[in-house]
């Protein structure tokens, strides 16, 4: 897995004297080298932790009119040799040759780069130089260059400059050859329902198409040519390499025949194939040559007329990712399975209509990438995705990339702590203080990884408290909670190590070293308290190159190529402090070669023996020593491998990587300890649990439980978190400053519980106790909630399932169960709070024709209603008031939901109270047009029953003649509680009651004038209602507001008077006070002649000025 972070970094490239051809011809990273090759000229860079360009070479003009432009290049293999076409058809041949000169970088130490000198050493014409002749690319081996011409045939040089002359590909492959792609493809993972194709080949089939492109795999030897029409044939090459290009034979024809680009994954036999349509599809070529899967931008929003074609495709040097270069726009990083990891463009969300799926306009100059993608290539560790703009010769883009600490080679996995590495340094996902997953990124110490760069293996202690990183040479030891760093004193011994692998054995950590004077390999073993020689515990002579190690408990796993297996017992006596000399002794408890025709493993771990406890044949001693471990292929296959008798059981393919859970408890309590095992590829997440029965490895026993954790296809698992019962992955987010040019692209961290996976488990098997006992373990974690409501769901939703099938299939069972999935997981549930509003969460996610067979498990709906109404969860209680109306009637559920109106006003829950009041008025006209019919309501919350905008009648007498008893309790209800509001003046809980109830104030107000609403007098008044609303809070002003508008249309003067005084509304007062002067000098002489009312003398002043102008007030 590789995840883009920071912002990229811009190499500049010096200008060239070809401003018509603004591009580069030629890019490629090998030995720390980068090399760019422009139409005028080539450049050499450092491609290790400093970028620095270390020689050129610059044609001048005349040779450029004369022999033409630059147009195709290749590398040799061994870095010293160049060979660049011109469009003249000149062969040109440099050689790079470092200087003794040493570029000084800054720091004490001296850098281990040189100056360059590339000089050419051959310069001829091509003897193909005939007029309208185009080429392909190059490709070549250590002796010999093989380019593509359009006349169909292949021309062979040696890099000594030798023209070795054309030759045909040999057509005649016999009758039966012929290619049929999958029948059923994955697209991004899914089925498409592709129908197969077939392909003969003819001598003539190709006869009139030219080369456009070549992928050579020297591993493999075999040969990609790409056709002008699309077509790409797969040819298989000589053991002699390309010196016999008459040898090449064409086997087969892949691709749909609109393939533009190709690039092979040579440890997993993948192809990846690119196309006009924008999409990159997987061929296996391990096997026939079918269609895996294929991947786009489709489900993001995007089209080829967004992107245009595929342009380029460069595989990590793992094989495990591929980098997508588009013509029109954009690059985007996949996995195998489909995954996708990084893009540059930008995205809102996945098949949102706000996708930004429009032509880019000036908004967008901040996205890398947006002319396109002219050519990609990753760096030799994976850290560096090196990309050239379309139409761009004046500087490439470096992405920087940190990789997944996968469960695969000889580097530890751990359960505890997530990590992504970079060159130099470590993104460690933090967990611990919050619920919120964060990413935090750990700069390794200059002095080491300066001398070091980069990193290359990362392994965590199995109590997450250490981290072991080593670089080029040495290793160092991080002390997660000091925060501190631990270096070997003696930096001698430290250039001494070069670690191949890395694991933790307790506190002890293991070094698989590679003795580069003797060119053997060996096992170190450090406590974690001291690197040094003179602590140094233990060394293990090892037979070759180990591909695979793994730890549990006292047993290491060492596996060497093809596939030779040997386990050794840790013992170690003393305790391990500073102060002790403790004993560390390794013995060979089983060696065991595997006769297979499958490959190498990629990855193996131990299966801990004792966790299958109903496995009675296992004896004494295989409880303690793992007899049996899974082992992943680089094709993606896992199988179970019995180490006693060499049995090997395949389980399932497509897989990327896996974690095996049981047995890794660390003393906390774990809550995926009733999982064997999970893994990931292109289905997604994979739960593997142990088979009851006699013997738990048959393999029709295992469950794998289909779309619980169906994960999102740019989120990518990094690890698990047992204590909190999550699967912790990582996806991209970018982000934007208008300081920047580029985004900084972030890895996000994400975790997906799989508790309702594990609970589920559990109850299918009966094991009621020890479910009620994880849930209760896990209560206080975040999403528990959530995780029950799942659960429910997904055993409900499979009851409905079962129901329909058995519906069709017209066979009723005469032996029903004597409790169903659905009851014992109701059971379950209620030992919780969160029992009600789970139910009624989950009723509200299914269809109500269902809700019966849910309840009668459950609980009757009116019991529960009750329940949640003493408990005071009015919320809760509200959601089960359509239920009660669906399975009870309309008339039991209009009396709950009086009853709970009633209860929500009393408790100021206005805005509920206005939910329920819209229920009981549709409700209302619905019972009394069909009394007996329920079945049409909606399984909708109640915010389904929107207000009318038609207020109650006004006038009591004349409509409460036209509505039924059940309406006028819901006004006798609301007009009482604004009575009780109005009488204790509660004008901000008013307010807040109309609002959310739609009440009707006006027809209140204009009732109560002389009742509830009458103002004894103004300044007992005044100095009432200002202590009530609290007059310095906004919200008490928009309160007071909207009563002062409403009294304004029903002329209630004494209350107008009033809150425009508070407000200090003098455009309001002055308005009443012009045409009634009794008035003003009653107001005017309350508020001159009371102390407490000395704050509105400036209002006073401000209307006496304002009212002075009219001529009957000039007198008073």
């Amino acid at each position: 897995m590789y995840m883009a972070y920071g912002w990229p970094q811009v190499m500049p490239i010096e200008p060239g004297l070809c401003p018509s051809s603004q591009r580069i011809i030629y890019l490629k990273v090998i030995n720390r080298l980068l090399l760019v090759v422009s139409p005028s000229h080539l450049e050499l860079w450092s491609s290790s932790q400093h970028k620095v360009r270390l020689g050129k070479y610059k044609r001048d003009s005349s040779s450029i009119q004369r022999e033409g432009e630059n147009i195709q290049a290749v590398w040799s293999p061994d870095a010293k040799l160049i060979a660049v076409l011109t469009s003249s058809f000149y062969l040109h041949i440099f050689k790079v040759q470092f200087t003794d000169k040493r570029i000084h970088v800054g720091g004490k130490q001296p850098s281990a780069l040189f100056f360059a000198n590339i000089n050419l050493v051959l310069n001829e014409q091509v003897p193909f130089s005939v007029e309208n002749l185009t080429v392909s690319n190059f490709v070549c081996d250590n002796k010999h260059l093989l380019i593509g011409l359009s006349n169909g045939s292949l021309y062979t040089i040696s890099w000594k400059g030798e023209f070795c002359g054309a030759s045909v590909i040999d057509f005649h492959v016999g009758e039966s050859n012929e290619i049929n792609t999958a029948p059923f493809s994955f697209e991004n993972g899914t089925v498409t329902g592709r129908h197969p194709e077939v392909h003969h080949l003819s001598p003539t089939l190709l006869g009139h198409s030219s080369i456009v492109s070549l992928e050579l795999s020297l591993l493999s030897r075999t040969l990609f040519v790409l056709f002008s029409d699309g077509k790409l044939v797969l040819c298989s090459v000589s053991k002699r390499g390309l010196k016999q290009s008459e040898a090449i034979k064409a086997e087969k024809i892949l691709g749909s025949g609109d393939a533009v680009c190709a690039s092979v994954a040579t440890d997993q036999q993948i192809l990846a194939l690119g196309t006009k349509r924008g999409t990159v599809e997987l061929y296996d070529l391990a096997g026939s040559a079918s269609l895996i899967r294929s991947v786009s931008l489709f489900d993001w929003g995007y089209t080829s007329e967004d992107t245009g074609p595929v342009s380029c495709i460069a595989w990590t040097p793992d094989n495990s990712a591929f980098a997508v270069g588009w013509k029109l726009r954009g690059l985007t990083v996949w996995s195998v399975s489909g995954c996708r990891l990084m893009s540059t463009i930008r995205q809102v969300g996945l098949s949102s209509v706000s996708s930004p799926v429009a032509k880019p306009n000036s908004d967008w100059k901040h996205e890398p990438l947006m002319a396109g993608a002219a050519t990609i290539h990753w760096d030799e560790y994976g850290y560096r995705l090196y990309a050239v703009e379309e139409n761009s010769s004046e500087r490439i883009l470096a992405f920087s990339f940190g990789k997944c600490c996968l469960s695969r080679g000889v580097s530890g996995l751990t359960y505890i702590r997530q990590v992504i590495y970079g060159e130099d340094r470590v993104l460690l996902v933090q967990s611990e203080e919050t619920d919120e997953l964060k990413m935090l990124h750990l700069n390794l110490p200059v002095s080491y990884i300066s001398q070091n760069w980069p990193v290359l293996h990362v392994a965590a202690s199995s109590d997450g408290t250490f981290l072991a990183v080593a670089g080029a040479h040495g290793l160092i030891l991080y002390d997660i909670r000091l925060k501190k760093w631990r270096f070997f004193g003696d930096i001698t011994q430290e250039q001494k190590i070069e670690c191949k692998g890395l694991l933790w054995l307790g506190k002890i950590v293991v070094v698989c070293n590679y003795v580069n004077s003797s060119n053997t390999y060996e096992l170190l073993f450090y406590p974690r308290y001291h690197l040094d020689q003179s602590s140094l515990l233990c060394k293990k002579s090892l037979l070759t190159k180990p591909i695979v190690m793994d730890v549990y408990q006292n047993y290491i796993l060492v596996a060497y190529r093809p596939f030779d297996v040997h386990v050794f017992h840790v013992n170690l006596s003393g305790e391990l402090t500073p102060t002790r000399n403790p004993d560390l002794q390794l013995s060979t408890v089983r060696e065991l070669s595997i006769m297979t025709a499958k490959g190498s493993p990629a990855s193996m771990r131990f299966v801990p023996e004792h966790f299958y406890k109903d496995y009675a044949s296992v004896n004494q001693k295989s409880s303690q020593e793992p007899v049996r471990c899974l082992v992943l292929r680089a094709n993606g296959e896992l199988s179970l491998l019995d180490m006693d008798d060499g049995h090997e059981l395949e389980l399932t393919d497509s897989v990327e990587l896996f974690w095996v859970t049981c047995g890794q408890s660390d003393g906390k309590e774990n809550l995926i300890e009733e999982i064997s095992w999970l893994d990931y590829g292109h289905r997604g997440m994979q739960v593997w649990y142990p088979s009851p029965g006699a013997d738990p490895f048959k393999q029709e026993d295992f469950l794998q439980l289909d779309p619980d954790l169906e994960f999102d296809r740019e989120i990518y698992p990094l690890g698990l978190l047992p204590n909190a019962g999550v699967v912790v992955g990582v996806c991209q987010r970018m982000s934007f400053s208008a300081c920047t040019e580029f985004p900084c692209f972030e890895p996000s961290p994400q975790a997906q519980t799989i508790l309702h996976c594990l609970l589920r488990h559990l109850l299918q098997r009966d094991k009621i106790e020890e479910a009620l006992k994880l849930a209760q373990l896990s209560a206080e974690k975040p999403h528990f909630s959530h995780c029950l409501e799942w659960l429910l769901f997904t055993v409900f939703e499979a009851e409905i399932s079962r129901q329909s099938s058995n519906k069709k299939q017209k066979a009723v069972s005469n032996h029903q169960p004597s409790r169903s999935l659905l009851e014992k997981t109701c059971d379950l549930i209620r030992n919780f709070p969160e029992y009600h509003s789970v139910v009624v969460s989950v009723a509200r996610k299914t269809d109500g024709r269902h809700w019966a067979d849910l309840f009668l498990a459950a609980g009757r709906s009116t019991e529960l209603f009750e329940e949640c109404f003493q408990r005071r969860w009015y919320q809760t209680a509200a959601c089960y008031i359509l239920v009660i109306a669906k399975l009870e009637g309309i008339a039991v559920s209009q009396y709950c939901a009086m009853r709970l109106l009633q209860a929500t006003l009393d408790d100021s829950l206005y805005e509920l109270a206005g939910e329920l009041v819209r229920f009981l008025m549709r409700s209302g006209r619905e019972y009394e047009q069909a009394p007996t019919e329920s079945e049409g309501t909606s399984p909708r919350f109640l915010s389904f029953f929107l207000f009318s905008s038609k207020k109650l009648p006004a006038d009591p007498k004349s409509s409460h003649k036209d509505q039924s008893a059940h309406v006028a309790s819901v006004r006798n209800i609301l007009e009482s509680h604004a009575s009780y509001l109005m009488s204790g003046k509660e004008l901000s809980k008013l307010v807040a009651f109309v609002k959310g109830t739609q009440f009707d104030v006006v027809d209140f107000l204009q009732r109560e004038r002389y009742g509830c609403a009458h103002l004894e007098n103004f300044a007992s008044g005044l100095e009432l209602i200002g202590k009530k609303l609290q007059m310095e809070t906004l919200q008490s002003r928009l309160d007071a507001e909207f009563l002062l508008a409403h009294m304004c249309s029903v002329k209630f003067k004494e209350w107008i008077v009033v809150l425009a005084t508070l407000l200090r509304r003098s455009e309001v007062l002055f308005d009443l006070f012009q045409h009634d002067a009794r008035l003003w000098k009653a107001y005017c002489f309350t508020l001159q002649s009371q102390p407490a009312f000395a704050e509105y003398r400036d209002l006073v002043e401000e209307l006496e000025e304002r009212l002075s102008s009219i001529p009957k007030f000039q007198e008073i």
